[in-house]
């Protein structure tokens, strides 16, 4: 070997002791163990003359890119048995929960002016401007119009509904039901129960979709909920998912002008939010445990429901009616 062809060959070997320093600090280092495949760089160390020379086919071979594991594009995703309970529960319940409107008469406010130095005397106004203009709110007649909303469902198919107490509280209101499949019916408040945050509402209708009432007695601390609801009034058959995070919690809740002291209610952390109000609360089974009521304002997923044991005596007083 003459003189020319050591240089190369050691200019060929310090190339690649630089490379593979190179390789280990940019690419390996950083990662603390972890595999990282940057493109750019592999693709410059594969590609080097110098060291397909030095290393043969051998490094063709381990510079080649494995195959990624990936599922079949036409695979049909299937649930796992937790979740088919979940999601057959939501299915089966969601027809037979409805969103409520409340609609009232409300008056329509304008700026109107006014003259606040009207009551003193001509001589003594004159010293005010006779240009100033003053405005105050006043009224110019009303207009019906929707001003809140909650949430239900069907207990009969000749159209009983429970909800909250509070949702229907306005006897000055009207009050409408939107069903599942996009239907529309005036409801009539039956009962607004005295001791409970519980209502029951009547519609016009046959063969409607209904739920179960399960036993709340029954239910424990951990075991999955799920509530459905017109969340924020908007949102129709909104599904939550969490668990039962307590039991016999006596709150105090507060809205539209009414407070009210609820003992013995479900704590959960599914989330509840405002228009969740009269909502079922499910188990796996799609069966009520609980009727949404309240939410915790100053918590992160603290939500409350009255146990469905509390209502089926005024559900069964009501079938009687």
């Amino acid at each position: 070997m003459n003189e020319e062809n050591k240089k190369y060959s050691f200019k060929e070997m310090l190339l690649a002791a630089l490379a593979a320093s190179v390789l280990t600090a940019v690419v390996i280092g950083p990662l603390s163990g972890a595999i990282f495949a940057n493109a750019s760089v592999l693709d410059f160390f594969r590609k080097a003359p110098f060291l397909n020379r030095l290393f043969g086919e051998k490094q063709q071979a381990t510079s080649t890119p494995q195959s990624l594991n990936l599922a079949p594009s036409n695979e049909v995703y299937a649930p796992v048995d937790y979740e088919s309970k979940i999601i057959n529960a939501a299915k089966n319940a969601s027809p037979a929960v409805v969103a409520i409107t409340i609609s009232k008469n409300v008056p329509i406010i304008e700026q109107c002016p006014y003259n606040p130095f009207s009551n003193l005397p001509p001589e003594v106004q004159q010293f005010f401007g006779q240009n100033l203009k003053f405005y105050q709110p006043c009224q110019k007649g009303t207009k019906f119009q929707e001003i809140g909303g909650g949430s239900g469902f069907i207990i009969s198919g000749d159209g009983l509904i429970l909800t909250n107490k509070h949702v229907v509280q306005d006897a000055a209101a009207q009050y409408t039901v939107f069903t599942n499949d996009g239907k529309k019916y005036d409801a009539k408040v039956l009962v607004r129960d005295a001791n409970t945050d519980i209502a029951v509402l009547k519609i016009a209708a046959l063969n409607l979709p209904t739920l179960k009432l399960g036993n709340s007695d029954s239910i424990q601390v951990g075991q999955t909920a799920v509530a459905i609801g017109n969340a924020l009034g908007e949102f129709r058959n909104t599904v939550n998912v969490g668990v039962v995070s307590g039991l016999s919690r006596n709150i105090t809740a507060s809205g539209g002008g009414l407070t009210e002291t609820i003992y013995n209610v479900i704590q959960t952390d599914a989330s509840i939010n405002p228009g969740n109000s009269g909502g079922p609360l499910l188990n796996l089974k799609g069966e009520v445990i609980g009727i949404n009521t309240a939410i915790a304002q100053n918590a992160q997923s603290i939500g409350f429901a009255i146990p469905v044991n509390q209502v089926k005596k005024i559900v069964s007083d009501v079938l009687k009616i």
